[in-house]
């Protein structure tokens, strides 16, 4: 694989991973997205990605899940430590261009880098 992939190790699969993330992660709000984070089980930051029926049809939720792992896959090497990080997007993000859900991104990914 390439540096820059998104491989299914960089992913949070199952479900018992995520409610443990819920239960006992610390948790950032910003206007359009949550980030639940906690120390994570395996050797690399993974990432999980939440949006709901409620921000909008497929297409919408597949493109705020589309710009999320750009970021995740071109910023995941300025991440230190292991993290488990669950996005969840919340009403609003969908109205967002390109370049200004990229910045919303990288203002929650540097204050949760900053809160480990």
């Amino acid at each position: 694989m390439t540096r820059n992939s998104f491989s299914k190790a960089d992913r949070i699969l199952k479900r018992h991973e995520y409610i443990r993330l819920s239960a006992s992660g610390k948790r950032i709000y910003t206007t359009n997205f949550i980030a639940i984070y906690a120390s994570g089980e395996s050797d690399r930051t993974r990432l999980g990605i939440t949006v709901t029926k409620k921000i909008g049809c497929a297409v919408v939720r597949n493109k705020i899940k589309r710009r999320v792992r750009e970021y995740f896959r071109t910023n995941k090497d300025s991440f230190q430590g292991v993290l488990d990080i669950n996005i969840i997007a919340k009403k609003g993000a969908d109205a967002l261009s390109p370049e200004a859900s990229l910045s919303a991104l990288g203002h929650l990914f540097s204050k949760v880098s900053l809160r480990r």
